[in-house]
């Protein structure tokens, strides 16, 4: 069989999980609740009433989760490290039993051959934090700086490649106004100065990172980028983008790489807030240098002129904005599946961030996955969407996109957000009640894959 698409040497070939969404032990240890403990517990807010507490039992299966990887022949592995586990009120000293179970997890992986990509915030904001205002208030970001430096002093020895925020626009705007995450709060205004404060929690942890971590570390940030395409070329379809571009990528792109607020998202959202919580000095805080830059696609986004009903997640631009369904197949999410989207947002930013490593940091798809009779998982769909979407990388890469890596989500199946347990991403399948993990035809595709550094015909 012959490689009919090869990746540069030295690609980074990963896999990537989030702490709440794995590793269960909600309790153990003095980790105390996240705002996602919180929230899985409201009613109706997850599916089936499912949390957290448990999920994959990776805190106590971390060795195993470790020896699949090394099965597979991962060079990376990204996890999140989770913030109540580590600092527990979001203040003071860290708990040493937190950042040992992350100095095992490091040495593990160092053992196997496997690189840690550490993240430090994935969701999980310690919920004494939110009761004093979470992200909307700016000592937030402050707070966590300081976090990023008890990691870092604790980690730095076993962890080189580092990332402050996993999708702040899912924070910002997921969490504060739509309320469909966790704080599940509905309030646009403060969804605006939570998506300014976690720019800026970026750039003070950067600093803090620069300044604990030994010469040599790597220092990302990782955005959710929306591939948004106008539905016709009407102006009014086109302004309809121009709008979700500016509250869905620029807000994050233009203050971390270029300092500076896109005027016509400050224009866009004059009726819900001033940014009179923008202070002096906080645009250079916010585009400190990083060495690469993280990108997660799953689907892209189509809009046209209208009005979006309900909660939205897009303050300012619910009057203008209708989105509307891209055509072709669904995933289990009914996300559609269209691996353009990602090559588009890899020559975008190309052009646009000169200079600037790209690391593909998620990428996957959920399907209905089921044991068979004999106890093998066949999901030829999520091979079918990876073999699409590397070639999209693959094609961006030829085309002179600096792509240094791809890491699939995810690694297991696993607890997934509002959606519960009934969602699966993993290429291990976890069965929830007796945790045994099988690895699906996909495992085995994707070890193919990194073995041969490409793709076959």
């Amino acid at each position: 069989m012959t490689t009919a698409l090869r990746f540069p040497d030295g690609f980074r070939w990963g896999t990537a999980t989030a702490a709440y969404q794995i590793e269960g032990a909600a309790s153990e240890d003095g980790r105390t609740p996240s705002i996602w403990d919180t929230f899985s517990r409201l009613p109706g807010k997850v599916r089936n009433g499912d949390t957290g507490d448990v999920a994959a039992d990776h805190y106590h299966r971390m060795s195993e989760d470790v020896a699949l990887m090394k099965d597979l022949g991962v060079t990376d592995y990204r996890f999140s490290v989770a913030w109540p586990r580590v600092q527990p009120t979001g203040r003071g000293p860290a708990l040493q039993k937190g950042l040992d179970f992350y100095r095992r997890l490091a040495d593990e992986l160092r053992n196997a051959g496997i690189r840690p990509v550490a993240t430090l915030y994935h969701w999980d904001l310690p919920q004494e934090l939110e009761d004093q205002g979470g992200w909307p208030r700016r000592e937030t970001a402050e707070r966590f700086a300081q976090y990023a430096a008890l990691v870092a002093d604790g980690l730095g020895d076993r962890v080189a490649t580092w990332t402050t925020l996993n999708e702040p626009w899912c924070t910002a705007f997921l969490g504060y106004a739509s309320g469909v995450h966790a704080p599940g709060r509905t309030e646009p205004a403060a969804a605006l100065r939570a998506a300014h404060h976690l720019n800026l929690a970026h750039g003070l942890a950067v600093d803090a990172l620069r300044a604990a971590l030994p010469r040599g570390s790597e220092v990302s940030l990782t955005l959710n980028l929306h591939a948004v395409r106008a539905l016709t070329e009407s102006a009014a379809d086109r302004d309809a983008a121009r709008r979700v571009d500016a509250l869905g990528n620029r807000i994050f792109l233009d203050p971390v790489f270029h300092g500076r607020l896109p005027e016509d998202l400050v224009a866009d959202t004059a009726g819900l807030t001033d940014w009179s919580f923008v202070r002096d000095g906080d645009l250079a805080a916010t585009s400190r240098p990083v060495d690469s830059l993280g990108i997660n696609y799953y689907s892209p986004t189509v809009v046209a002129a209208g009005r979006h009903e309900g909660p939205s997640p897009w303050p300012g631009a619910e009057p203008h904005v209708r989105f509307e369904p891209a055509p072709g197949p669904r995933t289990a999410m009914d996300w559609p599946v269209d691996a353009n989207g990602l090559h588009e947002l890899l020559t975008r930013l190309r052009d646009e961030l000169p200079g600037v490593p790209l690391v593909i940091t998620e990428n996957g798809a959920a399907y209905d996955d089921y044991a068979d009779p004999e106890g093998d998982v066949h999901d030829p769909e999520r091979v079918a969407y990876l073999r699409q979407h590397l070639t999209a990388v693959h094609r961006a890469v030829a085309e002179g996109a600096d792509v240094r890596g791809y890491f699939l989500w995810s690694l297991l199946d696993n607890f997934e957000w509002a959606y519960g347990y009934g969602k699966r991403f993993g290429i291990v399948h976890v069965d929830f009640a007796s945790q045994r993990r099988t690895p699906k035809d996909s495992a085995r595709w994707y070890a193919g894959v990194i073995a041969r550094n490409g793709l076959a015909d």
